[in-house]
């Protein structure tokens, strides 16, 4: 049960403050006693009563030797040993002694002898409002365009207050102004600033300058504050603000960072010329603390140290910057400075009580010695622990936060062994380790008692797939308390199974110092994570072991191009997509679907056109791959285009896959004008095998003429021939009764046979053009209306039919030959202008 009774006095004037806060203890049994106190209290005030706060007789602490062992080199407070009463020794300033940190704690220890034993106990020191907020300047300056438009907001520089709680700076507030309203921010470390919105345009030529004071009001009762007198000078037009390339800037400092070593540079740029382009640097805000630290180049925009900085005591900066150009105008900007620890303090150890002597049949668990440990580094620079070395039988237990106890672990026989030299040795954890050693005389004996302990519960390891053989992933740390062989820990891996293969064909483990290595490469795909148990074991004898899970975790790598669903590109024939001409802007003509088999960041996809045949007419969504109209078709685009469409993905080496799409605008969807596209696209696509159509049509062509020319040739034979035979045997040619009398008068020209006829056949629908002739091998000649040995009228009378019938003859072939050529090189030209 804990009962806390808080009474806080305080007068007008601070000078008489007394204040009596305390806290009872804690039920029996608690390992901590705390008490609480207000700051400013006199030398010799009263805390509390010890005694009765432990439930001790007063009398007894006499007896026991009590005493007070104060944490820090200065004894705070003092114990009267006769009644048991704890007074202050000396005026306290939490200001002092804690500086910003609340609450503010002092840490004690009541010790008591014969038996020994010890009280841990701490005493919080509150917080009285003895400090007003102070400006670091009691005239703030500022310079405003008249042309800034309401609502534009400046950070004022803050007020200081040691005080903290309620006590600190709470508000701020600006005498009566019909510009200007202020408010009161908060930063990220409880800091409050002021920052003054502008409520009313400026005009330069109604007012030139304007004043106001700013106040800043702590939360104490009664509340103090703090003022400076704010001056705004206006200025004219100046209409480019100087702008800074980032809004925040972070940065990290070594504590043990050299003089004027540059934390970084701040860079703004303004677009107007001359004066008003110069642009000059400087802190918006002069903090004490940040001023005495750090200083800033008006020119460059360097942020250089001014000297060594102390993470133990600051571990951020928030520094705001103004960048101001020759106009008078000016932008700002912060710069977060993070103060990195180093391990430059060494663990600190005081043994507060020791008995030098033990008997030889004392009882285990004995306590021979009390010492603190103390390191002011933070984090792993800041742990410490404690060990025994030279094989000794003795334990250092931790009895509170950074204390221990020297405890012999079995009995002694001083026959054997009379007297040993123990070193305590408190090292961090920090790189380089830092230790201290403290060496006390006692007697003891080392037995191995301790296992291995890990530094960490689990362990969580990376390692990116695709590894080479042999790369270290991590290391695991047990640390055993015992000495020499009983110290010595030796790491194995338990036997499993990952992914039906054993574990240690995936990772394996140096047994003396634990770390871990990969055998082979990882694939993300395949195996995302895993997890192993590693034992720990000594040296001892019987050895001791302690196991920890290992978590492995497999980071990907972007090592997986895209993968084109849609269109398929591994197909013989390209993807072909029609779009009508009559189709609005916008229209969608097409979706290009992709994959990646990574994941995160290595598989986001954009979509991009790289080439087409009018870059104009199609774009492509960057996020979905959509392929859309941009406008209207008209006639003079061109009926077939072709897209090359680039997916990309969003790796740190970005990997790509392209896709080839034809797109045919036609004026309708009928069957005709798809299987003139797929023709169309075929040829396109197939260069190699119209050259070869291109080339069998000029050969055939040539055959052709040829062909002409010999058949010109022997027709001219043949005709001489067929006269001279004529006329040699013009009696028996018309004495054969076998001819056929089925001759038809053309337009009374002449006769032309049935049998004797032409047949010209453009084939269409296949692409080529053929030409069939069909005629007798001899003409058809007139009936025979005598004999042999008729009259020379009838004779000559045969003889001009059979000429006329001649000549009309080789006038149809004429012409026949001639359509033929002309067909066919009107054949030829159409077919080479579809190509191109």
């Amino acid at each position: 049960i804990e009962t806390i009774l808080f009474y806080c006095l305080t007068t007008i004037k601070r000078q008489v403050a007394s204040l009596v806060l305390f806290l009872c203890v804690w039920a029996l049994g608690c390992e901590t006693v705390h008490y609480a106190v207000l700051e400013e209290m006199e030398s010799g005030s009263f805390v509390a009563n010890v005694a009765k706060d432990l439930w001790l007789d007063p009398k007894g602490l006499s007896a026991r030797r009590a005493r007070v062992v104060s944490e820090g080199s200065r004894q705070h407070f003092q114990l009267n040993s006769n009644t048991g009463n704890l007074f202050i020794t000396e005026k306290l300033d939490r200001e002092e002694l804690c500086a910003q940190t609340d609450p503010c704690i002092l840490y004690f220890e009541i010790i008591l002898e014969n038996p020994l034993q010890s009280y841990r106990a701490e005493v919080r020191v509150y917080d009285v409002n003895d400090h007003s907020p102070e400006f670091s300047d009691n005239e703030l300056l500022l310079k405003m365009p008249e042309s800034t438009p309401p609502g534009s907001r400046f950070p004022l520089a803050s007020a200081q207050d040691l005080d903290v709680g309620n006590n600190s700076l709470q508000s701020y507030a600006i005498s009566s102004t019909d510009h200007f309203r202020v408010y009161t921010r908060h930063r990220s470390d409880g800091r409050k600033y002021a920052e003054l919105v502008l409520e009313t345009p400026l005009d330069r030529e109604e007012q030139a300058e304007v004043s106001f004071m700013l106040t800043a009001t702590d939360g104490g009762s009664p509340a103090l504050s703090g003022a400076a007198e704010v001056r705004i000078t206006v200025l004219d037009i100046n209409d480019n603000v100087p702008e800074f390339s980032q809004t925040l800037y972070r940065a990290q400092v070594l504590e043990n960072a050299e003089q004027d070593y540059v934390v970084l540079t701040v860079s703004a740029t303004d677009l107007d010329e001359g004066i008003n382009g110069a642009i000059s640097y400087s802190f918006s805000q002069k903090s004490k603390k940040n001023v005495s630290a750090f200083s800033i180049n008006p020119v460059t925009g360097e942020i250089r140290l001014l000297g060594p900085l102390d993470f133990e005591e600051t571990e951020t900066f928030e520094i705001d910057v103004q960048a101001t150009d020759g106009g008078g105008l000016s932008a700002h900007s912060e710069v977060l400075v993070e103060v990195v620890d180093v391990n430059d303090n060494a663990p600190e150890v005081k043994v507060t009580s020791l008995v030098s002597l033990i008997p030889e049949d004392s009882a285990p668990e004995t306590v021979v010695a009390l010492f603190n440990v103390r390191d002011r580094d933070s984090g792993d620079n800041g742990r410490t622990v404690c060990s025994i070395e030279d094989d000794l039988p003795f334990s250092a237990k931790p009895t509170s936060k950074n204390s221990y106890s020297l405890v012999t672990e079995n009995a002694f026989d001083r026959e054997k062994v009379s007297e040993y030299n123990i070193t305590i040795t408190a090292r961090d954890l920090g790189t380089p380790t830092l230790s201290t050693e403290e060496r006390i005389i006692v007697k003891i004996s080392d037995i191995n008692d301790n296992s291995p302990e890990f530094g960490q519960t689990s362990y969580t390891m990376y390692v990116r797939e695709n590894n080479g053989p042999a790369v270290l992933i991590g290391k695991v740390n047990a640390f055993d308390s015992d000495s020499e062989q009983n110290a010595k820990v030796t790491y194995s891996l338990w036997p499993a199974e990952v992914g039906g293969l054993p574990l240690l064909s995936y990772i394996s483990i140096n047994s003396e110092n634990g770390n871990v290595y990969a055998l082979q490469s990882m694939d993300y795909e395949q195996i995302r994570e895993f997890q192993v148990t590693v034992r720990a074991a000594d040296g001892g004898s019987p050895p001791l072991s302690s196991e920890v899970i290992v978590r492995v975790v497999i980071i990907d790598e972007n090592d997986n191009a895209p993968f084109i669903l849609y269109p398929l590109q591994n197909s013989s024939a390209p993807a072909n997509d029609l779009v009508p001409r009559s189709a609005k802007a916008g229209y969608l003509v097409a979706k290009v679907v992709a994959v990646d088999g990574d994941s995160g960041q290595n598989s986001w996809l954009s979509y991009h056109l790289m080439k087409a045949t009018d870059t104009g007419l199609f774009t492509i969504a960057s996020q979905n791959g959509e392929i859309r109209t941009t406008r209207l078709m008209t006639d003079r685009d061109t009926m077939k285009q072709k897209l090359i469409v680039v997916v990309r993905d969003s790796g740190e080496l970005p990997l790509s896959s392209s896709a080839t799409l034809n797109i045919a605008l036609v004026d309708g969807f009928s069957d005709l004008y798809m299987r003139f596209t797929d023709a169309a696209v075929e040829e396109e696509d197939n260069g190699t095998l119209t050259m070869y159509l291109i080339i069998s049509l000029c050969l055939v062509s040539f055959v052709f003429l040829i062909s002409i020319i010999v058949f010109i040739t022997i027709k001219l034979y043949r005709r001489r021939h067929y006269g001279e035979r004529f006329m040699s045997a013009s009696g028996n040619f018309y004495g054969n009764s076998n001819f056929q009398n089925n001759l038809i008068d053309v337009k009374g020209n002449g006769t032309l046979s049935h049998s004797y006829r032409y047949e010209v056949c453009l084939t269409t629908g296949s692409g080529n053009s053929e030409f069939k002739f069909l005629r007798p091998i001899i003409p058809s000649l007139p009936p025979q209306h005598g004999i042999a040995g008729m009259d020379s009228g009838k004779e000559q009378d045969l003889l001009t039919n059979f000429q006329l019938n001649t000549d009309a003859e080789s006038a149809n072939e004429v012409r026949l030959i001639f359509y033929s050529i002309f067909i066919s090189f009107s054949l030829i030209i159409y077919l080479k202008c579809t190509n191109h």
